[in-house]
């Protein structure tokens, strides 16, 4: 208890909210321009934690990502460019009902499913760390492997329309994802003599692409943009969310969930959670035609993921010093800077450090509330700008964003073509998002495919030879032949 009464202190200090709420801004204005992740947010703040003491060092970390991840909402609802790949799950949904002009409405559920998950994982983080992150050792690649499988038949759920033409799509997606060194064989594949490609296709200039720069090239060749015809918003931020926030309670806690049970498995993150949790809130819809439409459903479960995910992130993190995500990676390194190394022994030597940043995420997700408001309430002004001013000023970010990734004109190469791609898909009904999340996952899938052959010495039994493993393939199969096989019975039965 005396541990609990000094975080409290030492998270209160004037000076420590003063940096956290410096961080909120930053956060919300990095998380709101396309390609500049939250990734990007923790490493642009690293120099800035060296003159700091341990907890405002830790907290404005946890501050800037909790904006960040919700920032990405914006442009994605506003202008369909998802500002964050955690914000790409949801995007087409999100900008739907901008397009009704319900897109305060759609930023606003966001806002407060995104506290509501992040409250939740904080929660998580601080009741259940050690017991957590036990669970969460025990995932080898076989596990990950069906981790991986599991989150790619999300992309027949959320595609729209044929569901061929989705599997092409994620098809397509993961041709991609294969591009580069050859892990296991160290052979470079499909790079056709290019050192760029040799480190793979970066996902972020890939998903401005296909995101944002698909969308240029329709304004360009129609000289007519969506965005042109997108009406005034005729609701408010909060107006009529008590009811939404009834009648989807259970989708909200399912997300919350899904997103700290993602989070705390190391390498997964908020942008799979987020795909995972909106494909179950399709499958498991009374209105699944609803959803491409402008349905708010998706949108709570999504939301809700994406920053429980963040906390439960913090779990491995801080109990094996294992990162969670690419940003507890960085995080990892802070802590040891601050002499709080991770490990079992940080909650018995400094106890009152690890329960302030416990703390740091309470404060962060509740501050997310009124900031986050705020912002959503100055972007309102986005649309109103003149597409002929908006479009170029929307390619300057895009380049900038590709172009941040790895300091290299390459970035802006691969969002053009990709974008290029992305438009050709479009026109002829292919959907984007399997794509992405072919790409997203892709890489996952190979590596510890290959990984788990090499383990098992070629035996394909060795997929099912562990408990948690044997589970999630039995689940990922039967999701793979039941619809087949109803649709064969179906057939059948004529």
């Amino acid at each position: 208890m005396d541990a609990i009464e000094k975080a409290f202190w030492l998270i209160t200090e004037p000076s420590t909210l003063g940096v956290m709420l410096l961080a909120s801004l930053f956060g919300l204005f990095v998380g709101a321009i396309p390609g500049l992740t939250a990734t990007m947010a923790t490493a642009l703040l690293i120099p800035f934690t060296f003159f700091m003491d341990p907890v405002p060092a830790i907290s404005v970390i946890v501050a800037a990502v909790a904006m960040a991840i919700f920032a990405g909402d914006i442009p994605g609802a506003l202008l369909r460019i998802p500002g964050t790949p955690a914000s790409a799950a949801y995007c087409d949904e999100a900008y739907a009902m901008m397009r009704k002009g319900q897109g305060e409405r759609a930023l606003g559920i966001g806002l407060v499913c995104a506290v509501i998950g992040g409250l939740t994982g904080s929660v998580v983080l601080s009741l259940t760390a050690p017991s957590l992150a036990e669970f969460a050792i025990q995932f080898s690649s076989f596990e990950y492997f069906w981790l991986a499988c599991l989150g790619l038949s999300c992309a027949v759920v959320i595609s729209t329309g044929s569901t061929l033409k989705g599997f092409v799509s994620l098809l397509i997606g993961l041709f991609v994802a294969t591009i580069g060194i050859d892990i296991t064989a160290g052979h470079p594949r499909f790079t056709f003599g290019s050192v760029e490609l040799m480190g793979g296709v970066s996902f972020i200039p890939a998903m401005i692409g296909m995101f944002a720069i698909s969308e240029l090239l329709r304004f360009f060749t129609t000289k007519k943009s969506d965005a042109a015809a997108i009406p005034a918003s005729r609701d408010g931020v909060f107006r009529g969310i008590g009811p939404i926030l009834k009648k989807y309670r259970v989708n909200i806690a399912r997300g919350s969930g899904i997103g700290a049970i993602v989070g705390v498995l190391p390498g997964a993150g908020a942008d799979i959670a987020a795909w995972i949790s909106f494909a179950i809130s399709k499958k498991l819809s009374k209105e699944p035609e609803k959803f491409g439409t402008g349905h708010p459903e998706g949108l709570t479960d999504a939301g809700a993921a994406n920053n429980a995910s963040l906390a439960g992130a913090w779990v491995p993190a801080t109990v094996f010093g294992i990162p969670g995500d690419s940003i507890t990676a960085i995080v990892i390194g802070v802590l040891y800077m601050k002499g709080m190394n991770p490990g079992p022994m940080v909650f018995i030597n400094t106890p009152e450090l690890i329960y302030a940043v416990f703390m740091a995420f309470f404060l962060a997700n509740l501050a997310l509330l009124p900031l986050g408001y705020a912002a959503i309430k100055f972007s309102r002004r986005i649309v109103s700008i003149p597409s002929q001013l908006l479009m170029p000023v929307i390619l300057m970010f895009c380049m900038v964003g590709a172009f941040a990734i790895n300091n290299t004109v390459f970035g802006i190469t691969v969002m053009l073509v990709f974008g290029l791609l992305a438009f050709v898909m479009e026109e002829n009904g292919f959907p984007v998002a399997p794509a992405i999340l072919g790409i997203v996952l892709g890489t996952m899938l190979e590596d510890n495919f290959m990984s788990s052959m090499i383990k098992a010495d070629g035996d394909l039994m060795g997929f099912f030879s562990r408990p948690i493993a044997a589970t999630l393939g039995v689940v990922t199969i039967l999701l793979w032949l039941v619809p087949a096989l109803l649709a064969l019975r179906r057939r059948l039965a004529r």
